[in-house]
């Protein structure tokens, strides 16, 4: 069966994966660096995104910066914008990164992937995701929600806004969000989305993403297909 074109939907937020070659994935089980060795590798990528996310017209919600993954949480505006973004990225960074370990090769396991993410509560879920992937300092961008600094990189989402009338407010409540966590179920079913290139959502909103796209949005019944929980 061909593969189906990515599911991309322009002016919809979306939730990126980006996982490590496998060589990088085996070192790094060993004890060596993954795909950030340290401070100035995330600052190296951060200053690649923030370049690409302005010449490809994508609003940058949430970044996860891990040794073995990275995670977005993106609205790209043209169509394509996902994919020229994450090119500018592979080329400028992995080039940056090569230089400096003396490594060979690309970073990446191939092709991003990517779930089309509902607007509303999910949105904000997702948004909590990525922050939450780590506590490090710098890792994610949950500082700059939780009374850190912001860089001009990030564009908050509606959901963000409505979570009080002051930052004080919204950082509070915010942080608290954090520090709760995700369900497994529901981050799992985020992951399993973008693993599949689905909408992550409620049956209706796939339904639009199916007929906004010309591409199925869920996965098709067949047998005992592997099912999409915890979107209600």
């Amino acid at each position: 069966m061909a593969r189906l074109p990515r599911l991309e939907w322009p002016g919809h937020t979306h939730y990126l994966l980006q996982r490590a070659h496998g060589g990088l994935l085996s070192a790094h089980a060993a004890g060596q660096p993954g795909v950030f060795a340290d401070a100035a590798d995330r600052n190296a990528f951060l200053a690649a995104l923030r370049e690409a996310a302005v010449a490809e017209q994508v609003q940058v919600h949430a970044y996860a910066l891990l040794p073995t993954e990275v995670q977005l949480l993106a609205t790209p505006g043209p169509a394509g914008a996902l994919g020229r973004l994450m090119q500018a990225l592979g080329r400028r960074y992995v080039s940056a990164y090569n230089r400096r370990h003396g490594h060979r090769g690309s970073l990446w396991d191939g092709r991003f992937r990517s779930a089309v993410v509902e607007p509303g509560a999910l949105r904000l879920q997702a948004l909590l995701l990525v922050d939450g992937q780590s506590e490090l300092p710098g890792w994610t961008s949950a500082a700059a929600r939780t009374g850190g600094p912001r860089d001009g990189l990030l564009t908050d989402p509606p959901e963000w806004w409505a979570l009080g009338n002051t930052p004080f407010d919204r950082e509070a409540l915010y942080r608290q969000q954090l520090a709760q966590g995700l369900g497994t179920t529901l981050a799992d079913s985020l992951r399993q989305a973008a693993l599949g290139g689905w909408a992550a959502g409620s049956a209706a909103f796939a339904g639009e993403v199916a007929a906004a796209t010309a591409r199925p949005a869920r996965p098709r019944a067949r047998g005992r297909p592997r099912k999409l929980t915890g979107f209600g």
